[in-house]
């Protein structure tokens, strides 16, 4: 095992050299090419001045050397051993210790690596967030399916994952925006960013004006949370769909009248039957932890809401929940079609084992369908999801190009974005290597994965 991964690990360097040299001919043959000129074209500069930028550039990045040399330029200053230089530019020396840099950066003129210190943060959090909750509804959904093949349920889930795995990030961020954060509908959450300037000033934690206020947002979101999650264990599914509609058609006409003039019209009735059914569904679910989880969301978010309109004094939202409240709508766009494809995924790979003859054989000995399941059959079926985890970490990096893009977060993606744009070589050629070791490393790691759960596979 030893020996395969220290293989493994030599073998990056090739690998990840090929990969910014492909990056590097791509950005060097585009048309304008990358040269000291082309960089002070727009800054509108006196002639002297325009030369001596353009002096310092090529001192700089050595743009007037070429190609060949400009590329292993960039490599012995990513090399931690390497050759040193002069102010003026010339070698000076062969050190096995010089340390490494990615370089500095065309458009900001600042280290790459205190950029990407910055912005990496800040889509960790992103992933972070999302992550869990993909696998989370993936497994729960696509087990649930595969053992209730061909049932409504699995029927129903199919339709809806389907749905919205076929609908576009780009389009669902842009209706999640003009529906629940535009002043036109339900300005729930704020059009972008991470936090508000005046949350830095806040508390870190939320508080409220009275102890009174707290007590209550406690009471009743508790109570709320405690009635539905009774609701879904121990009340017939006639009372559990009969609730869940009523409630539904409540909040939706709640919705509707909080964007509507009219006392009544169509808007209230769409909402009302869009969302009385949806609980309606969840509520007469035969899938328990399902129905207990959705069910027990909404009842705390009801006693939320009820505390928050019953509350006397003031109400600090603190940097905390600001930035929770920001990181709903880009989380929610970042894990909807992950969840969707991966419960897919876990379906066909569930059902395909639960058919299989060694699961026969163990129902044949008198193993229960439980042990069955999650015992034998679900280990088996980790396969598909370790070859999809091996893309996590290279999408911590740049897996968030669009959502930062639309949500406005200065995260990896939007930079990445913003490198290709300006032909920022320093800056594209850094996340380029960063992106590819991990992954590189996602692969390894996924390769290790297949021996922890399946014993028939071996490195040795």
């Amino acid at each position: 095992m030893l020996t395969y991964i220290l293989r493994r690990l030599l073998l990056m360097i090739p690998t990840l050299v090929g990969i910014t040299i492909v990056v590097f001919v791509v950005m060097a043959a585009a048309p304008g090419g990358i040269s000291a000129q082309s960089l002070v074209d727009g800054m509108n500069l006196e002639p002297q001045a325009k030369q001596a930028m353009e002096d310092y550039y090529n001192r700089m990045y050595g743009l007037d050397q070429p190609p060949p040399v400009q590329y292993l330029r960039w490599v012995n200053n990513i090399s931690p051993a390497g050759f040193t230089f002069d102010r003026d530019g010339a070698i000076e020396g062969f050190s096995f210790w010089k340390g490494s840099e990615l370089g500095t950066s065309f458009r900001y003129g600042r280290p790459v690596g205190d950029l990407i210190a910055e912005r990496l943060p800040i889509t960790l959090l992103l992933n972070v967030l999302s992550i869990p909750i993909i696998y989370i509804i993936a497994i729960a959904v696509g087990v649930q399916a595969a053992t209730r093949r061909g049932g409504s349920f699995d029927t129903g889930s199919g339709v809806v994952l389907l749905g919205l795995w076929s609908v576009p990030t780009m389009l669902a961020g842009v209706l999640l925006i003009g529906f629940f954060a535009s002043e036109q509908f339900w300005r729930w959450f704020p059009t972008g960013g991470i936090n508000r300037r005046e949350a830095l000033d806040m508390t870190f934690l939320p508080h409220w004006g009275t102890a009174t206020d707290l007590l209550m947002l406690f009471l009743l979101a508790g109570l709320g949370a405690a009635l539905m999650v009774w609701l879904a264990l121990r009340a017939a599914q006639r009372w559990r769909v009969l609730v869940g509609s009523t409630t539904g058609a409540a909040l939706g006409f709640l919705m509707a009248a909080q964007v509507s003039d009219q006392a009544f019209g169509l808007l209230h009735l769409l909402l009302m039957v869009t969302v009385g059914g949806s609980l309606a569904l969840a509520a007469g679910n035969a899938f328990v932890a399902l129905r207990v989880g959705l069910l027990g969301l909404v009842g705390m978010a009801i006693g939320i809401a009820l505390a928050a309109g019953l509350a006397q004094g003031e109400f600090v939202r603190g940097f905390l929940f600001d930035r929770l409240w920001h990181l709903i709508l880009p989380v929610l766009c970042l894990a909807y079609g992950g969840f969707a494809f991966l419960a897919k995924l876990t379906r066909s790979a569930v059902l395909e084992n639960l058919l299989s003859d060694y699961a026969r054989t163990a129902r044949a000995k008198g193993v229960s369908e439980r042990d069955v399941l999650w015992r034998h059959v679900f280990r088996n079926s980790l396969l598909p999801l370790i070859t999809v985890s091996a893309t996590l970490l290279p999408s911590l990096l740049a897996g968030s190009v669009i959502v930062e893009t639309i949500f406005s977060i200065d995260g990896m993606g939007k930079l990445a974005v913003e490198a290709v744009q300006t032909r920022d070589r320093e800056l594209v050629l850094s996340v380029t290597l960063i992106s590819g070791m991990l992954t590189l490393a996602g692969y390894l790691i996924a390769d290790l994965c297949y021996a922890i759960a399946d014993p028939r596979v071996s490195y040795d």
